[in-house]
């Protein structure tokens, strides 16, 4: 592999989208490999020798395989200091990294019971469990929409990318649709989902996955 090179294993409209941005965004050559996980890709030995989770994303690297998507973005940030996230010599970085580790955190494992209540609940307790996970991430994204409101500075690529897909998906893929999030009583949290829409990095991954023509403030 290339010093240079990245090779992002993806599929469309997953967690590899936030990574997919982010190279985009950081302009480095990189390679884009489809997982057909439908097929049983994931438990291969090939696959598993780059992310023993069997999961997507995974990403290889000059410095061996990563997973797990805050520590691919964490790395790229890395790597390329400035752009993702203010630089580790920046005043800025404390506020950045508590709230990108909110979001990662946070709002990702929320956005995923959402999508997926029963596998806090189980199918008997769905609604129920999707009820609860909608208030909870309801208050923890009115607890960012306030940050953000207060702070701009925070929405860095490596926030507004993340929760982008985040918020995608709790309004196109919550289980119980009566729990949907509804971005309206967020508005720094919108303004920033309008304006990584609008990114050059965005267009480009929107296109290339086949995300819709707004797939962030109306998905």
């Amino acid at each position: 592999m290339s010093k240079t090179l990245y090779r992002l294993h993806a599929a469309p409209d997953f967690a590899s989208t936030v990574p997919h941005l982010a190279l985009v965004r950081l302009g480095v050559p990189f390679e884009l490999a489809i997982v057909d996980f439908e097929s049983g890709a994931l438990d291969t030995p090939a696959y598993r020798a780059i992310n023993p989770l069997g999961l997507i994303p995974a990403m290889e690297t000059p410095d061996g395989p990563i997973f797990e998507t805050a520590a691919i973005l964490a790395y790229l940030d890395e790597r390329h200091p400035g752009v993702l996230g203010p630089r580790p010599e920046s005043g800025a970085r404390a506020a950045y990294l508590s709230w990108f580790f909110f979001v990662t955190n946070t709002i990702h494992p929320l956005t995923m019971l959402l999508v997926h209540p029963e596998r806090a609940a189980g199918e008997a307790a769905l609604a129920a469990a999707s009820r609860e996970v909608h208030a909870q991430l309801a208050d923890r994204l009115a607890q960012l929409d306030r940050a953000l409101a207060a702070n701009p500075s925070l929405g860095w690529p490596g926030i507004g990318f993340y929760l982008a897909v985040m918020v995608r998906w709790s309004r196109r893929f919550a289980a119980v649709p009566g729990d949907v999030i509804d971005p309206a009583p967020y508005p720094a949290i919108r303004a920033l989902l309008a304006a990584v829409e609008a990114t050059p990095a965005a267009r480009a991954v929107v296109q290339a996955e086949g995300l819709g023509s707004t797939p962030f403030t109306a998905p």
